[in-house]
């Protein structure tokens, strides 16, 4: 082979090899960095991780909010009409939360099943559900409606 092309062929070999090793370094730090949707009724069935943060959607049980005594912590459940998962958030909530309204939370889930909040989001108006959440309880209700569930 001439010098001249065993040095070209050096030089794309080490462009293509610097490539791929920046396009695998994307996408796994965009695969670290994805925030998946569960419903309650897949967190409750065991279809959600518990090693990466996640966001969990529906409406907010109603009489399930309780504030814990000196401390800015709250627990409350979030269900879609077929299953319920509590969770628990430590900050200030949203002035629109409120029990029977939509919300989207983002955090972890713990073994024991319990979702540890670090961010909570409301809707801004009365008529407005995020289509997450909105799609979630529509099949939730529409599974539940079926005979034999």
């Amino acid at each position: 082979m001439h010098p001249i092309r065993k040095q070209r062929l050096i030089v794309v070999l080490i462009i293509v090899a610097g490539s791929s090793l920046a396009a695998f370094f994307i996408i796994n730090a965009l695969q670290q960095n994805l925030n998946l949707f569960y419903e309650p009724s897949k967190i409750v069935n065991g279809e959600a991780p518990t090693d990466r943060q996640i966001r969990l959607g529906g409406m907010v049980a109603e009489g399930s909010l309780k504030r814990q005594a000196n401390s800015l912590t709250v627990n409350f459940i979030i269900t879609d009409f077929a299953a319920n998962v509590v969770v628990e958030y430590t900050g200030i909530l949203p002035d629109m939360f409120a029990e029977n309204a939509g919300t989207v939370v983002t955090g972890f889930l713990s073994e024991s099943g319990i979702f540890f909040a670090g961010q909570v989001l409301a809707k801004h108006d009365e008529n407005y559900m995020p289509p997450e959440v909105a799609a979630a309880l529509e099949s939730a209700t529409l599974s539940s409606a079926r005979p034999g569930n």
